[in-house]
């Protein structure tokens, strides 16, 4: 594995960082702002990590120590110095800053990005521009439905997703799951199979999955998922609870595994087992993933020790909130060898190394599981002790800001982290902390208490503590102002609710993704490794 030649210096230039994406290298490159600034305006390849949550996810998304860290946020807050300074503090030896942030970046010529998972969304249109995807649109499939023709709608999103909106009589069937289950959902080899997702991405790669996989179906992507549909004037199923089928026939697996071996030969993915990768674990100048791709139940009920859960379906359409490092090699476990080989063939053309584990779970690898960070323990202050003493305290709400609109304590102050200290103005001050996440206020207190603030008290059972003893609260739909919700990215949130122009400008952010690569950007991308017909 190639590493960098020399020691980086504590900021790093654009240039420099441009060069350092394609050197060969690992390195993970940080956005330490918070969502709703990240979603608006963001490097393509950075990896979200709210300063809010810094040493909760960072061991999770960079396990090694010593990797190559360069951390960014807006050029003017001063969050990326902050945050390279408590990683230092955590542990890690090789963090730089990015000159300028955003703002260095965009001077220099370079372009930045809107949304989130931009890598993955960005991946689905060129996926589809490539392999010529095969469409239908939603008035076409409305048509088909009312013929009555032989087909089955999968829904390739988690449950979770299919549960709030759907096309009318599909199936939940995440996209990770296709291969393995669509015999049992369309056992003809004459049924039409159509993908569908809420937009465009796991349409697209949920369809090209079933194609690459070799099914003999018909199949195609629905255009813009549900979001078309309700474009088309057509009305969303709400609350179904049509899902896979748990059990497959077990006759269909020995041709189920030879198709994914042909799959996984079709894109270069090898096959590795547990000692390659324990040696890769053990290497102090290589970070290693190993992430399950099965789905949640199955995970549950027991994988291998230290392995992450990252269901395939999202670990496409989601990179970047499982692998913070580019650069290094991703080992896909399942338990039959078909989901895995099928992930790790888009994840090889997403650009990362990724491999599959042979045996599976029923290998004997284990996992060093990430580092934990040691937080203060916040002593608990109760609704009623607050309640009769409000003079003396200064209230402040850490939940999402939505939330603090919609209810909150009389005279509280909505905050984050990064915020909170400058907020609490004077260290004499008593500090009460509302919070959903104790792990959250708990970072927040590291900076309060480094402040100066003595006095930090968290409060017991948070609101619903405090409704629940029967005190009023308020609620305050223009406060925090828009422009100080940075935990919110407006820019997606009322594409669900049935603003149709929110859903018009969302798609056409995602068809417009590809427009707004460079060449450097393009070269990232490893599609042309497998146009060729997908065998049959």
């Amino acid at each position: 594995m190639k590493q960098h030649a020399e020691p980086l210096d504590k900021t790093v230039a654009a240039g420099q960082l441009k060069k350092m994406l394609r050197d060969g290298g690992e390195i993970a490159l940080l956005d330490v702002r918070e969502a709703g600034q990240f979603g608006t305006s963001h490097l393509l390849f950075g990896v979200p990590l709210p300063y809010s949550r810094l040493e909760l996810d960072v061991g999770r998304l960079v396990p090694r120590s010593s990797t190559r860290i360069v951390l960014c946020d807006d050029g003017a807050s001063g969050v990326a110095a902050l945050a390279a300074r408590r990683l230092a503090h955590f542990g890690y030896t090789d963090c730089a800053v990015l000159e300028g942030g955003t703002r260095g970046w965009a001077a220099a010529g370079y372009g930045l990005f809107a949304g989130v998972n931009v890598p993955s969304k960005t991946f689905g249109e060129l996926v589809e521009h490539a392999y010529h995807t095969p469409r239908i649109t939603a008035a076409e499939l409305a048509r088909m439905q009312a013929a009555g023709e032989d087909m089955v709608i999968v829904d390739g999103r988690p449950y979770a997703e299919f549960r709030r909106m759907n096309i009318p009589g599909g199936v939940c069937c995440p996209n990770a799951e296709l291969p393995l289950r669509i015999g049992e959902i369309a056992p003809r080899p004459e049924t039409k199979i159509i993908v569908n997702c809420a937009g465009r991405t796991r349409s697209i790669i949920g369809a090209q999955t079933l194609i690459n996989f070799g099914v003999r179906n018909p199949v195609y992507a629905l255009e813009n998922g549900t979001q078309g549909w309700v474009l088309a004037g057509l009305e969303l199923e709400r609350g179904s609870a049509r899902r896979y089928p748990d059990g497959i026939d077990e006759k269909r697996l020995p041709g189920l595994r030879k198709s994914a071996r042909t799959l996984a030969e079709r894109f270069d993915v090898e096959y590795v087992r547990a000692a390659l990768v324990r040696q890769w674990l053990r290497d102090p100048e290589r970070t290693t993933y190993v992430c399950d791709v099965r789905t949640p139940e199955e995970f549950t009920k027991g994988s291998l020790p230290g392995a992450v859960h990252a269901p395939g379906g999202q670990l496409v359409q989601a990179t970047d909130q499982w692998i913070g490092v580019r650069g290094a090699p991703i080992v896909l476990v399942d338990s039959e060898e078909v989901r895995a080989p099928a992930v790790a063939s888009w994840l090889r053309q997403l650009g990362f190394d990724a491999y599959v584990l042979k045996d599976g779970i029923r290998s004997s690898l284990s996992v060093p599981r990430a580092p934990v960070p040691s937080l203060p323990v916040l002593a608990p202050v109760t609704a009623q002790e607050l309640a009769s003493a409000t003079a003396e305290w200064r209230v402040f709400d850490l939940r999402p800001s939505m939330n603090f609109r919609r209810s909150h304590i009389p005279g509280s102050r909505w905050s984050t982290r990064v915020r909170l200290a400058a907020d609490a103005l004077h260290q004499e001050t008593s500090i009460a902390l509302v919070a959903e996440d104790v792990d959250l206020a708990r970072l927040a207190a590291v900076d309060l208490v480094e402040a100066g603030v003595k006095n930090v008290k968290l409060l017991e059972g948070g609101l619903d503590a405090w409704t629940a003893a029967g005190y009023a609260t308020e609620a305050s739909p223009g406060v925090p102002p828009d422009a100080e919700c940075i935990d919110y990215l407006f820019f997606v949130h009322d594409r669900h609710a049935g603003n149709h122009e929110a859903m018009r400008q969302y798609l056409d952010w995602e068809t417009g993704l590809t427009a707004q690569l460079d060449e450097q950007d393009r070269a990232s991308f490893r599609i042309t490794a497998g146009l060729s017909a997908a065998p049959h």
